[in-house]
């Protein structure tokens, strides 16, 4: 965490002092570098530690932290390949640093062993984001009233999870995310407020309603930074706040995820067949799978966790490859997010509507694609806690959402061409390698899965 801070700072400085025409380039090898050099400390740290605490107690350093830093580090950097592009569609190069703090606010959020620290994290990744929605050089308005929408539902949630944050303090007489509860009503009306403001950040139902809006709206380098990593962190935090804080209330708190992932799963899946832009099926897309992970979250075990870190690794990436596309396939006015007018790019750019066909695949989890394994590893975790009716939930699911997953393929290669074609110009070095790394990620973790599996199996968590 203090590796990516201080690259966040630094990069402000060469904003403040480089000239114009190096910033970007500066910029993207300090962050870059960044991202590595804290991947490396994560690996070295978790090698030669084992669970603890640090900073007075008030962040865990123990397998689930360092696995989900992990994913958040590794998917940054083709998040980070979008946004250094010159052609990146961004108003402002201090994007980069921005991106840095809250990437580092995501870390410490999803390590937050305090709740105090967890709110305070909480905010340090938000405020950059509602900021980096808004700069999108075309379509201004929209990208505006996406970074209004965004900070407005989220201050509401950030209020409301510090209420319950307060409500826990009354119910235990401390912030920490051990200390148990003397009060049950108190205490877990706290959790419950708590879990509000968690729920908002992994876009679940019903606090999805700024998921589609932001992700059309924000400039979509932004949009693909925001669709993993965000999750990625809220989910970490998820994952230790019930496992951890909500042992008093755990035959409680079980049924409310599970209502939620079923009216997630409904909301994100039907809503996404009617989607006529790319951006919004994808948001959407992204809240169904909010839904598959709950179904982790809901059996509380060490084989949920395991799920859950392996689907978050491979929803990331594939999710980062598939806006990468999106963001490349333009005509003269800039992006194209209109479906109808990807009608003929299989003809057109094979190799680019292969992969976004790839991700697609990977979404709807077909096996030999990562979303495959990441999904059986979800449904066997719930099945054996006893959510065997969750797991057919789940499948009904899934069939529905590869109609629209299909439709877009079914677009790009047998779609009767509109009469003014897009053309996918100038991807580019950058845009190529996000491309590359996410397609590479679903055939990886789709055929060679288990070293992954392994890795997250049995991870020791602080407190438990």
């Amino acid at each position: 965490m203090l590796i990516v801070f201080g690259a966040g700072v630094v990069g402000i400085l060469v904003e403040a002092f480089a000239p114009r025409r190096v910033r970007l380039t500066a910029h993207a090898v300090l962050s870059f570098a960044a991202v590595i050099a804290a991947l490396v400390a994560l690996v070295v740290v978790s090698h030669h530690t084992g669970a603890h605490t640090a900073v007075a107690g008030s962040v865990a350093v123990d397998g689930l932290a360092a696995a989900v830093e992990g994913v958040l580090l590794v998917s940054a950097l083709p998040a980070l390949a979008l946004m250094v592009r010159r052609d990146a569609g961004l108003t402002h190069t201090e994007t980069v640093p921005l991106t840095l703090f809250a990437l580092g606010g995501m870390m410490a959020f999803t390590s937050a062993e305090d709740l105090l620290t967890l709110f305070v994290a909480l905010e340090v990744f938000s405020l950059p984001l509602y900021l980096m929605c808004a700069v999108a050089v075309r379509r201004k308005d929209l990208s505006r009233e996406a970074a209004l929408k965004y900070f407005l539902l989220g201050a509401f949630s950030s209020a409301i999870l510090l209420f319950g944050v307060a409500l826990r303090f009354g119910a235990t007489g401390s912030t920490a995310l051990t200390a148990p509860s003397t009060d049950h009503l108190l205490g877990g009306g706290g959790l419950a407020l708590i879990g509000v403001g968690l729920l908002f950040k992994v876009g679940a139902v019903p606090f999805h309603s700024w998921v589609p809006d932001v992700y059309q709206g924000a400039p979509t380098p932004v949009t693909a930074f925001m669709a993993s990593a965000t999750k990625t962190a809220a989910f970490g935090a998820l994952l230790r706040v019930t496992l951890v804080a909500a042992t008093d209330v755990r035959s409680d708190w079980r049924p409310v995820i599970a209502v939620v992932a079923v009216l997630t799963l409904a909301v994100g899946s039907i809503a996404a067949v009617t989607q006529s832009d790319v951006k919004r099926l994808l948001a959407y897309s992204a809240i169904a799978h909010t839904g598959f992970l709950l179904i982790a979250v809901f059996a509380g075990s060490s084989r949920g966790v395991g799920a859950t870190c392996f689907y978050l690794a491979a929803y990331s990436l594939s999710t980062i490859g598939a806006f990468a596309v999106a963001s490349v396939v333009r005509d003269h006015t800039g992006e194209v997010g209109d479906l109808a007018r990807w009608a003929g790019l299989g003809r057109r750019r094979p190799l680019l509507a292969g992969a976004m066909s790839l991700f697609l695949l990977a979404f709807a989890g077909i096996p030999l694609t990562s979303g495959f394994v990441a999904k059986f590893g979800v449904f066997a975790a719930a099945a054996q806690q006893g959510g065997v009716w969750l797991v057919v939930i789940g499948v009904l699911a899934s069939a529905v959402a590869a109609v629209f997953y299909i439709r877009v393929i079914v677009t790009m290669y047998f779609a009767q061409p509109p009469e003014f074609e897009p053309d996918a110009v100038g991807i580019g070095w950058w845009a190529g390698s996000a491309i590359a790394i996410g397609a590479v990620s679903v055939v990886a973790l789709g055929i060679f899965p288990q070293p992954l599996i392994d890795l997250f199996t049995g991870l020791s968590m602080v407190g438990r």
